[in-house]
């Protein structure tokens, strides 16, 4: 076996559904579909000062809603939320962990005020990441996470590759979903309204 038998693979994964299923999807998201919340009491990106949760998160202008612990059943988050997610909690912490990212998290992060600029920003970590599992041979990726992965400290590092595969599989194709879902109300909205 070479030195990067296992990496090619794994990149492959996220690679092929990111350009074959995912970004392109993406593509054209406006601020109405970013902040639209279709259900009552969404946890959302909000303007400072505006979010009424126990967690309000972030540097900037926008601030995104959490809970400790968490509500059961958690709320219905928006499109901007999940975003935010992915872009903080999957990429950018690992980012800053793993692949010489600056240190970031929920409260440090400024999340972006428009669709556009969330768009930027996921990109941006998303080529990080792929950078930087790229750069690991067959070493890295059998060596332990180390600390910043807390309890799974002492999983391989390919495990937690396999991980953010799938954490950006699932929740993107959410946002995929939230865009369908958004463009079908508004559109049957649109036809009653004629």
């Amino acid at each position: 076996m070479t030195d990067h038998t296992w990496n090619p693979l794994l990149r492959e994964q996220l690679a092929q559904h990111w350009t074959g299923q995912l970004r392109d999807r993406l593509d054209g998201l406006t601020d109405d579909e970013y902040f639209w919340e279709p259900a009552p009491g969404c946890w959302n990106v909000r303007p400072r000062g505006t979010g009424t949760t126990p967690v309000q998160a972030g540097s900037g202008a926008m601030t995104i809603d959490f809970a400790m612990p968490q509500p059961d059943p958690p709320p219905f988050t928006t499109i901007a939320w999940r975003l935010g997610h992915v872009i903080v909690g999957v990429l950018a912490t690992r980012n800053a962990a793993h692949f010489g990212r600056a240190s970031t998290d929920y409260q440090s992060f400024e999340y972006a005020a428009t669709a556009a600029g969330a768009l930027a920003q996921l990109d941006t970590e998303y080529a990080t990441w792929l950078a930087g599992v790229e750069s690991l041979g067959e070493a890295d990726l059998a060596r332990p996470c180390g600390e910043a992965e807390g309890p799974y400290a002492e999983r391989p590092l390919a495990a937690l590759v396999l991980h953010i595969n799938r954490e950006l599989i699932h929740h993107l194709a959410e946002v995929c979903l939230l865009r369908d879902l958004h463009l079908h109300t508004h559109r049957q909205t649109r036809q009653e309204a004629s």
